[in-house]
């Protein structure tokens, strides 16, 4: 199995030593620990990351929907012994150090990624993340599991907010995946940065072409939008009609795309209810609520 590139780092240690998961007592909730302390001498830029496993495990587990195979996994030691590592891979990372912008998007986002799957099958069988995210006292998903990198934890609310909104990419809300139906579908591939302009425009496409997440009324020229458009709007653009003009290129009918071009300065929005069901291929098939 291919570890770190040009890495002194020995991860071939016992399986106990690739993922530190201990519990600490705090009042927003028990603290979860993803990952290794890797020495600062034997960091790496981002660029030398190996994602190889992490492909590999996506590729195993999840469908062309975005839907994971969550019982298959967990019953897999092995498997999950391989996330562990993966994620203890990504402790080696610098994140202060010189890298591409191609490659330090790839990274964060496949480190999201990775720490939710790897949080939800800690706790499956579950029918939702949210039966996970408390909101003053107990565990919160969110905020409690950290993945340390660098020699620093790093909660997923951090890596969202703190890390990759602020990269200037707003496609980024079409890649990290909260692992619920209305949430864009989980690639069954790791992000890389030889391939990263490629998977998120492929992804952005594919997240309008759902029409849980994108319709467009010609009749009243009203836009329904995904409610990740109503959370991260700014993210897009000053107000409505430039976070139209934003999405325009990735919508599925050129009459969309024509109607989202040349929209008023006041358009008409609305925005669909978010099913927060677990992305779970033995559920797949129930019918999503409606919007």
């Amino acid at each position: 199995m291919k570890l770190l590139s040009n890495t002194p780092i020995a991860l071939t240690v016992l399986p106990a030593l690739l993922a530190i998961w201990s519990a600490t007592p705090c009042l927003g909730g028990t603290k979860v620990h993803l990952g290794q302390n890797v020495p600062e001498s034997q960091r790496l830029s981002m660029d030398q990351i190996d994602h190889q496993d992490w492909n590999t495990l996506l590729k195993r587990y999840v469908d062309a929907n975005g839907n994971v195979n969550y019982t298959a996994w967990q019953s897999s030691a092995a498997d999950v012994q391989t996330l562990d590592r993966y994620l203890a891979q990504l402790s080696a990372a610098a994140p202060q150090s010189q890298t591409s912008d191609a490659a330090r998007l790839a990274f964060w986002i496949n480190a999201y990624n990775a720490v939710t799957i790897r949080g939800i099958l800690r706790e499956y069988p579950t029918t939702s993340i949210r039966n996970h995210t408390a909101k003053l006292f107990g565990y919160n998903i969110w905020k409690d599991l950290l993945l340390t990198v660098g020699g620093e934890p790093y909660s997923l609310d951090q890596i969202e907010h703190q890390l990759l909104r602020k990269l200037g990419e707003p496609r980024i809300h079409f890649a990290i995946v909260c692992a619920s139906r209305s949430c864009p579908r989980l690639m069954a591939e790791a992000y890389t940065a030889d391939k990263l302009e490629f998977q998120l425009t492929s992804n952005t496409k594919a997240f309008f072409a759902n029409s849980g997440n994108f319709r467009y009324n010609p009749a009243r020229q009203t836009f329904h939008l995904s409610s990740i458009l109503d959370w991260f709007g700014e993210d897009f653009g000053r107000d409505d009609a430039a976070l139209l003009r934003t999405i325009a290129p990735y919508l599925p009918t050129r009459e969309a795309y024509d109607a989202a071009m040349t929209v008023s300065s006041s358009p008409s929005l609305s925005y669909l209810a978010y099913d927060w069901r677990l992305n779970d291929q033995a559920t797949a098939a129930t019918p999503s609520r409606p919007n």
